[in-house]
């Protein structure tokens, strides 16, 4: 079965300067993954930054929604899986589970909405149709048997 293109799934290990004063991965640095992963996803696809600078625009984080259920401490492996849920309009809809793989606890989860802007005035636009397309057309075919995966560390 095909991979689905609209999911990318990375591991790596948390680093010492992402740890906060109680040992656990700071809030904030989930947010990093969330934004690194996206950004290899889209390069794994071919829709990364050089893509968007042809189509005259790039995407910007219009807002994170995360939840935390585990914390994660330096030294543990993080398996991050991110999925395209959405792509509409101006806008796209990410979502990142973190899961710690040694013991299977899932970490935490963030929904990130995303808005595609144009290179030549910063306001939004419509996502290029290709971009579009792919996403329908992955739905329509009810991807989701597999994943593209990304390679080691951050």
């Amino acid at each position: 079965m095909a991979a689905d293109p609209l999911v990318y799934t990375a591991r790596w290990t948390v680093r010492q300067y992402e740890v906060d004063a109680q040992g656990h991965v700071n809030n904030a640095v989930y947010l990093n993954y969330a934004e690194e992963l996206a950004a290899r996803h889209a390069e794994a696809l071919g829709f990364g930054q050089g893509w968007a600078e042809a189509h005259g625009g790039y995407w910007v984080i219009r807002g994170h929604r995360i939840t935390y259920h585990a914390p994660a401490r330096f030294g543990d492996e993080l398996e991050l899986t991110v999925r395209v849920e959405m792509v509409r309009g101006a806008r796209g809809q990410r979502r990142t589970t973190i899961v710690r793989p040694a013991d299977g606890v899932l970490v935490a989860e963030i929904s990130t909405e995303w808005v595609w802007l144009r290179l030549r005035d910063g306001r939004p636009a419509a996502v290029p149709r290709e971009l579009v397309e792919l996403a329908s057309r992955s739905r329509d075919m009810g991807a989701g048997g597999g994943s593209l995966h990304g390679t080691g560390g951050a």
